[in-house]
């Protein structure tokens, strides 16, 4: 009895080491610092004129593509999926101020894409839903880690990653081709 209660704990621990190597890895603080600051940038995105607000864009979504394909295959550490941030309201907000920052060039043409598989079907799809969809990931991620409690945090990465596989990875994609494609006059001269 008392030998099985030392592996159980000794499971545990050896457990945590895992989980905080993840967590404290470089490759995941250079994720999660990135995946701050491209929140930061779309809540802020009133305050900037549109086209430095692209280019600043046009650098971020890049790097958060590569930063989130590097990160660590990892498991989940409890069995209640993590705790969600972003209201409605919150996400209301980025998905206006982008709206509203983009005008006419947030509507661009789009491949659908359906569970994974292409098909000859084209839709409108807008800058400001895609980025707004990607900002709820990143912000509850960024949420998470603020709480310091590190099994929230795994679960948070680990969530944050299946949604990159699942969804929001492409979708990243597809917005910056949308804002390279703008053509900026400013930008452009």
């Amino acid at each position: 009895m008392h030998i099985c209660k030392f592996f159980c704990i000794f499971a545990r621990f050896f457990e945590r080491i895992g989980m905080k190597k993840l967590i404290y890895e470089d490759s995941t603080i250079a994720f999660v610092t990135i995946a701050a600051q491209t929140c930061l940038l779309m809540e802020q995105c009133a305050e900037h004129e549109r086209n430095v607000w692209r280019e600043q864009m046009l650098r971020l979504l890049p790097v958060l593509y590569l930063r989130t394909r590097l990160l660590e295959p990892a498991e989940t550490m409890m069995e209640d999926e993590p705790r969600r941030f972003v209201t409605e309201e919150d996400y209301n907000f980025v998905l206006a101020g982008i709206r509203n920052l983009m005008g006419s060039d947030d509507a661009y043409l789009d491949i659908f894409v359906d569970q994974g598989v292409y098909t000859d079907e084209i839709r409108t799809a807008y800058i400001s839903e895609g980025l707004a969809d990607i900002y709820q990931e990143l912000k509850d991620l960024a949420a998470a880690f603020q709480t310091g409690d590190e099994p929230v945090m795994n679960d948070a990465l680990v969530l944050c990653r299946e949604a990159f596989d699942t969804h929001w990875g492409i979708k990243l994609i597809s917005v910056m081709k949308a804002l390279h494609a703008i053509n900026d006059d400013a930008y452009n001269s």
